[in-house]
């Protein structure tokens, strides 16, 4: 098996570091070696964050260069569009439409992208978008996303959905045993959004 890669991004607040340490539980339960790291600038007052995670049977250095990621997972999806040169040929980017701006275009450094998942198509990237905030607070709690997302993200990893989902469940369970079953619905409805979508043309 090769190196899988996967960059995580999003806006302080929404999970990412959470989402990407479950992830990486899931691979440990496996045996492969894992590696992460994160950056995070004002991550506690809605900065950006990013997340490299990458695993295999051997993985030396947790950085992921430009053009080498097979998975771009964005909460926010004009964070998705910063980063999308990080995609490989043949990635797949699973962006959130749940809009968050961060304080850099508040504060008139950077300006928020008109459609930022009609740009990432623009550039020929293969982009499942989805509104997980939406589903979240459907299921009563916007801190539900990042479940949302690391159910998207299911499907399209190197092991079986349910090890991840056990990773999900043990996490949350352990804390509050009460939030299995809402964590579990959460994380069907991020796989049901991505395959809706990947069937979508098929039935074109």
């Amino acid at each position: 098996m090769t190196i899988t890669n996967i960059l995580v991004c999003g806006i302080g607040g929404q999970g990412v570091m959470t989402a990407t340490e479950i992830l990486a539980e899931a691979a440990l339960s496996l045996g492969y070696d894992v590696k992460k790291t994160e950056v995070a600038g004002m991550s506690q007052r809605g900065g950006v964050v990013t997340s490299h995670l990458r695993f295999g049977p051997q993985v030396l250095s947790p950085q992921i260069m430009p053009g080498d990621a097979d998975l771009l997972v964005g909460f926010e999806a004009a964070e998705a569009l910063r980063w999308s040169h990080m995609l490989r040929p043949g990635g797949v980017a699973l962006v959130n439409l749940g809009r968050l701006v961060p304080p850099v275009v508040n504060i008139g450094l950077y300006e928020y992208p008109d459609d930022p998942i009609a740009q990432m198509r623009a550039l020929g990237l293969e982009v499942h978008a989805f509104d997980a905030s939406a589903m979240a607070l459907e299921l009563g709690n916007i801190r539900l996303g990042n479940t949302v997302m690391l159910g998207a993200m299911a499907d399209r990893l190197t092991f079986p959905a349910d090890v991840l989902l056990n990773a999900v469940l043990a996490r949350f369970g352990a804390r509050k045993p009460q939030l299995v079953d809402i964590n579990r619905q959460a994380f069907e409805r991020g796989r049901q959004a991505v395959a809706a979508r990947v069937e979508e043309p098929a039935n074109a």
